[in-house]
C-alpha cells in the first residue's frame, strides 16, 4: 500500500471509542397504536424529538419538587409555598390558538404557580368567552380582510366586533377602578387589574378567570401594548387620572422567585415573556429547572433566541441545575403532548 494510501485508509478507518449513549430506536407501529408509548419513544428518536423527550423528565422532575414540603420564609401570603415554583410564561398567539386549552388546564387545576404573558393574551382569553376566534388561512390577503372587518393572526381569523364588545366590557371596569383609586386609594398594578378582569369575566373556559379563582398571579409587564392599552388610552380622555403601578409587580414577581425553595421556569416562545420571569430567577441565582419552546435562533443576538446555556451565562438558570432544555418547535404541536405525559398523567394518575 502505498503512503498516500495508507494516509487515506487511516483517515476512512479510524478507531472508534466507546460512547455511553442510549441506543436510537423510535416507535414501531407494528406495535399498534399506543399514543404513551409513542411519546415516549420520542426520547430516544433522535433530533427534536429527543429534546422533547428531555422535557417530559424535566417538567415531571419540576412536578416531582413542587409536591415536597416547602422549608423556606417569607414567600408571598398569596399562595401557599410548596417546594418548587413554576413560573409558566406564554406569548399572546399560544391564547390565540387552541393552546388555551392546555394552559387553562394548568391554571384550574391549580399546577403552575405564577403567569406571565403578554397583553394580546389578556384580551383574547377574555374575547373569547364573547365569541370565538375561527380558523382561516395564512395566504388570506391583507386588504380584503380589512374591508371585511376580520383581523388575522397567522392562519386564525379574530373579527373586529370582537374588540368592540371587549371595549364595552373593559370600559365600566376601568371606572371602576379609577373609583376605587379616587375614593379608597386603591393603587391598582397590572396583575391586580388581571385578576380583576378574570373576576369579572366569571366564565369557566377563560384563563384568568381560573388564576383569579387559585390565587395565581398574572404578570404582563406590556400591559398597553394591545387592546387593553387602547382601551385604557380611550378611557384616559373620557375620565383621565387612573394609575398603574408596575413597581408593584416587579416587588412581587421577584419576591417570588427569591423566596422560592426550587424553581422551574416553563416557556413558551420568547421576548418579554422569557426575559421577565429569567430575571427574576436571576434575583436567586437561576432556575433549578428549565424548558424553553420556540422557534428562534441564537445567531442574531436576540432574547427569543439565546439559548439555556447563555442564561447560565447571566445567572437566570443555575450553574449546577439540571441540564436546561430548549424544545426548536412550534408550540402548538408540541405543548399540548408535552402536558399529556406530564401534568394531566399526574391528575389522572394515568399511564395507559
Amino acid at each position: 500500500m502505498s503512503t498516500l494510501e495508507g494516509q487515506a485508509a487511516d483517515a476512512v478507518f479510524q478507531k472508534s471509542e466507546e460512547y455511553d449513549g442510549a441506543p436510537v430506536k423510535g416507535y414501531d407501529f407494528s406495535d399498534g397504536i399506543n399514543y404513551n408509548k409513542l411519546l415516549d419513544a420520542y426520547a430516544t428518536t433522535g433530533f427534536q424529538a429527543t429534546n422533547f423527550g428531555a422535557a417530559v423528565t424535566m417538567v415531571n422532575d419540576m412536578l416531582e419538587a413542587r409536591d415536597e414540603d416547602y422549608k423556606g420564609e417569607q414567600y408571598p401570603d398569596l399562595r401557599p409555598a410548596r417546594g418548587c415554583t413554576i413560573f409558566l410564561g406564554f406569548t399572546s398567539n399560544m391564547i390565540s390558538s387552541g393552546v388555551r386549552e392546555s394552559i387553562k388546564f394548568l391554571v384550574k387545576e391549580n399546577l403552575v404557580d405564577v403567569l406571565v404573558t403578554t397583553c394580546g393574551a389578556l384580551e383574547e382569553d377574555l374575547m373569547k368567552c364573547i365569541a370565538p376566534h375561527q380558523i382561516g388561512d395564512f395566504e388570506l390577503k391583507g386588504s380584503v380582510l380589512r374591508d371585511k372587518g376580520w383581523n388575522r393572526i397567522g392562519n386564525l381569523i379574530v373579527p373586529n366586533q370582537t374588540y368592540i364588545s371587549l371595549e364595552s366590557f373593559i370600559h365600566p371596569i376601568l371606572e371602576d377602578m379609577l373609583t376605587a383609586q379616587k375614593e379608597n386609594g386603591t393603587l391598582w398594578s397590572p396583575s391586580k387589574m388581571i385578576s380583576l378582569l378574570g373576576q369579572r369575566i366569571n366564565h369557566p373556559d377563560s384563563v384568568l378567570y381560573w388564576a383569579w379563582k387559585n390565587n395565581i398571579p398574572v404578570f404582563c409587564p406590556a400591559i398597553t401594548d394591545g387592546a387593553i392599552g387602547d382601551a385604557m388610552y380611550f378611557h384616559s380622555y373620557k375620565s383621565p387620572g387612573l394609575i398603574m403601578d408596575l413597581v408593584q409587580d416587579i416587588r412581587l414577581i421577584n419576591r417570588t422567585a427569591t423566596a422560592a425553595q426550587k424553581s422551574g421556569m416553563l416557556i413558551l416562545g420568547g421576548g418579554v415573556i422569557k426575559h421577565h420571569i429569567a430575571n427574576a430567577n436571576l434575583m436567586r441565582n437561576g432556575a433549578d429547572y428549565t424548558v424553553y419552546i420556540n422557534t428562534a435562533q441564537p445567531f442574531d443576538g436576540s432574547d427569543a433566541g439565546a439559548t439555556p446555556d447563555e442564561a447560565v451565562s447571566w445567572g437566570k438558570i443555575r450553574k449546577d441545575a439540571k441540564t436546561p432544555v430548549k424544545i426548536y418547535a412550534e408550540a402548538t404541536l408540541v405543548f399540548p403532548l408535552l402536558v399529556a405525559r406530564t401534568f394531566a398523567k399526574k391528575v389522572f394518575k394515568a399511564d395507559e
